[in-house]
C-alpha cells in the first residue's frame, strides 16, 4: 500500500538538491517506515544532515528511528539502537545509544530482519514514552527557512 503523505515543501527543496539515487533511496525507505507504522509523526531537521525523524509522539526523545541524508550517502538510524535486539548485527555505529545500518538500495532494508528491527524499536518506543502523545500521524518542521 502507498502512502499518501506528502513530503512537507521545506523539506522537499532540500531533498532536491541530493542526488537523484538518494531522492529515490529515501523516498522509499520513508515510505518503508509509514507503511510499518503510519501512526508515526515525522520530526524534520536540516542540521549537518537533512534528517526526517520519526516518532511516536511529537517528541524527538520518543523517536524510533531516522533518516539522515548527508552529501553522497543515506543511513537508517536507531535513536536507542543500543537498547535493541540485533540478533543478525545489522547496527554498526559507536556512539552511546545510537546505531545505523548504511543504505545503499532497498535491498539494505526491505528484508525481514530490518522490518523485524524497525518494529522492535517501534514498541521499544511505546513502552519507554514518558506520557500519551496528542499528535499522531503529523509532519512537523524544525527546518528554519529564512
Amino acid at each position: 500500500m502507498k502512502n499518501s503523505r506528502i513530503i512537507n515543501p521545506d523539506f522537499q527543496l532540500l531533498l532536491n538538491l541530493k542526488e537523484q539515487e538518494l531522492i529515490e533511496l529515501f523516498c522509499d525507505l520513508r515510505e518503508y517506515i509509514l507503511e510499518l507504522h503510519p501512526e508515526s509523526n515525522e520530526l524534520l531537521y536540516h542540521t549537518r544532515a537533512l534528517t526526517a525523524v520519526f516518532s511516536i509522539s511529537d517528541k524527538l526523545s520518543d523517536a524510533f528511528c531516522m533518516l539522515p541524508i548527508y552529501t553522497n550517502h543515506l543511513n537508517l538510524g536507531f535513536n536507542k539502537g543500543t537498547l535493541l535486539k540485533d540478533p543478525n548485527k545489522l547496527l554498526t555505529g559507536t556512539g552511546t545509544l545510537i546505531r545505523h545500518i548504511d543504505v545503499k538500495k532497498p535491498s539494505d532494508y526491505r528484508n525481514s530482519q530490518v522490518k523485524n528491527l524497525i518494529k522492535e524499536a517501534i514498541d521499544f518506543a511505546i513502552k519507554d514514552m514518558d506520557k500519551p502523545t496528542k499528535s499522531i500521524g503529523a509532519t512537523i518542521s524544525k527546518i528554519k527557512t529564512k
